[in-house]
């Protein structure tokens, strides 16, 4: 398969909704740069309509990884715009008497309702609703190295400030009477995933926030670490959010909560307890893993890492799994009985999923077609092994086309992160490998999402120990199976995992090659990046500076370069705020020093993840062109 296709020029599928019988999601644009615009239609099967055509580009800079570009409501789209950051508004024709549809198609061109900010002071707006009653988006503006839970007039004005968070908020969700408001907060050191409150708040007459209190979660100070995902608002004024103080971020309800006097303890009931996940890390805005559709509470739950679509009962009634062949599930909207979805499956590529969910009948709109038939894709295989400390590891084994052997060369790869997670949707970069003989390990060491709190926790102070121990221990056990060549194992991984792969090559003897993604090569030299996000993150992963400074140096590769032997390849993008260019110049001159083959690809334009599928194409080539002359393939 070309390493055209496998990087697709194709467009992707984001962030889909159902607002009033109307379907909208995102669309990205590989092949313009990745820009995103915004797609809608009425029924299913109807002609879908390009609502923002170019320039226009959806794409929120909210702590450099951004998310949930626009709002919907009825005939009123707000957005951001990438151009300018400012929120626009888009209004839509009213549903066509003679049309069945209801297919949107814009009243106009969109107008902007926010000025540009002083250049001294930029700002960036986000994950936003729109509060129909008092004409108004409600959402998050980061400026000044805080957020702030804000509201912007429709008819256009500078943003009022509703709350202001001790560090990071979002995914506010209004009450169906629109009396209260529920949002997420969370501070430094901690990321949400590791501590987050749900916080609660009656609107009053003029708009503004009272009665503000924290009722679920736990704060920086707080002897137990909870985190919370997802609040979501039911007919009935109660609400749902997944709450991981069981070790598991499992579905707890609020009843009546928007009558909880102030002075009163909220009682939790818990939903369908499980050892599964029900929420998954807050890395963007725009995340669902819950929808309510009227009459049904439908959820996607992660179990031995793979999702799954299921029913739950409000009184904690059993776990109805729906009948699906996806294995991924993710941004999930409902209404009136209809859900959407972005699914994937090992061999369906991401795409539209819609469901009636009393019938249970569905539909699947790939976002691409597929270039691979059936019989030539590599299925994932799960792979358990011991790993670090001898704890019980998971990793996806994707098999060469032409089957397992002992003389094929092994990739193995890291997620980033590190908090994520290796999914089994089809993933055409690793067909591009399995297609040309390679067998694949896609591996979820310690500190990966989807198998509870403590298997995210193995990480805590182990960073660039526990994720090397475990992918070098996945390497050998398909070695031991003779599944892999010993001599011809390659690592490759980007940002945390670009980290993974060099310390991997500084600490073992494993791999015979490397490829790296906008690496981090040097721990310590995160602290002064000016990336607010994860400014504080490595306290967790490594431990508190200065205390932990030795640490910081026993685990950069970049202080460890001369025990690197093996050919490494990087790739870094020069506009990347989140982990600067100058973490793979200075590791690439180090290692030229010792006249060690190297080759750094900076690219201009792109910044921590390329969004440009020429770009991607490229990076894809190059390494198997690397990894193919080293191991003489």
């Amino acid at each position: 398969m070309p390493a055209e296709l496998a990087v697709g020029r194709a467009a992707g599928v984001a962030e889909p909704r159902l607002d009033g019988g109307r379907l909208f999601w995102l669309q990205q644009r590989p092949d313009e740069r990745g820009r995103t615009n915004l797609m809608g239609r009425g029924e299913a099967g109807a002609l879908a309509v390009d609502l923002t055509p170019g320039p226009w580009n959806l794409r929120t800079r909210v702590h450099d990884y951004g998310g949930a570009a626009y709002a919907v409501a009825g005939d009123l789209v707000v957005f951001v715009d990438d151009g300018d950051r400012c929120l626009w508004r888009l209004d839509l024709t009213g549903p066509n008497a003679s049309s069945a549809d209801q297919t949107p198609t814009p009243a106009g061109a969109p107008r902007r309702l926010t000025a540009p900010p002083e250049p001294e002071r930029p700002r960036a707006f986000a994950d936003g609703l729109i509060d129909r009653r008092r004409r108004r988006w409600i959402g998050v503006m980061e400026q000044d190295g805080l957020d702030r839970l804000v509201a912007v007039p429709l008819a256009g004005g500078e943003p009022e400030l509703l709350h202001q968070p001790a560090d990071f908020c979002g995914y506010a969700v209004l009450a169906p009477d629109g009396g209260h408001l529920a949002w997420v907060s969370w501070e430094q050191p901690f990321m949400p995933w590791e501590r987050s409150q749900l916080w609660l708040a009656a609107i009053d007459a003029a708009g503004q926030l009272h009665q503000v209190r924290p009722i679920a979660g736990s704060a920086a100070g707080d002897p137990q670490g909870i985190s919370v995902f997802q609040p979501l608002w039911l007919d009935d004024g109660s609400l749902v959010v997944a709450n991981d103080r069981s070790g598991w971020w499992n579905l707890e309800r609020l009843a009546d909560a928007a009558a909880l006097e102030a002075d009163t303890p909220p009682r939790w009931q818990p939903l369908c307890p499980m050892e599964a996940e029900f929420g998954t890390p807050q890395w963007v805005y725009g995340l669902r893993t819950l929808a309510w559709d009227g009459s049904r509470l439908l959820a996607a739950v992660c179990r031995q890492g793979r999702w799954q679509l299921g029913r739950l009962g409000l009184d904690g009634g059993p776990w109805e799994p729906i009948p699906l062949p996806f294995s991924d599930l993710a941004a999930l909207s409902a209404e009136a009985g209809r859900l959407v979805a972005v699914a994937a499956a090992p061999a369906i590529g991401p795409g539209l999923l819609e469901l009636d969910a009393a019938s249970g009948t569905w539909r699947h709109t790939p976002a691409a077609p597929a270039p691979l038939a059936a019989g030539a894709i590599s299925h994932p295989e799960p792979l358990w092994f011991d790993g670090h400390g001898g704890a019980p590891t998971q990793a996806w084994y994707y098999p060469p086309r032409d089957g397992s052997r002992a003389d094929a060369p092994l990739l193995v790869k890291g997620h980033s992160g590190p908090t994520a997670m290796a999914g089994t949707g089809l993933n055409l970069a690793i067909q591009f490998w399995t297609s040309r003989g390679w067998g694949v390990v896609d591996v979820n060491y310690g500190g990966s999402t989807g198998f509870g709190r403590a298997y995210r926790q193995r990480l805590d102070g182990q960073w660039g120990v526990v994720d090397v121990a475990d992918c070098a221990a996945a390497a050998r056990a398909l070695v031991a199976a003779g599944k892999a060549d010993p001599a011809r194992v390659a690592f490759e991984g980007g940002s945390a995992g670009g980290f993974t792969v060099l310390a991997a090559l500084c600490f073992t003897d494993v791999f015979k090659a490397g490829a790296v993604r906008y690496p981090v090569t040097d721990p310590e030299a995160l602290l002064g990046v000016d990336h607010r996000f994860e400014a504080r993150y490595t306290e967790t992963l490594i431990g508190p500076w200065p205390g932990a400074r030795a640490r910081y140096e026993e685990r950069s590769p970049l202080r460890h370069a001369d025990r690197i032997t093996v050919p490494v390849l990087f790739f870094h993008g020069l506009d990347d705020r989140v982990v600067p260019a100058s973490q793979s110049e200075r590791m690439v001159e180090a290692l030229r020093r010792r006249g060690l083959e190297t080759e750094l690809h900076l690219i201009p334009g792109e910044g921590h993840g390329f969004r440009d599928s020429g770009v991607r194409t490229a990076v894809l080539e190059a390494t198997e062109a690397f990894f193919r002359r080293h191991f003489r393939l």
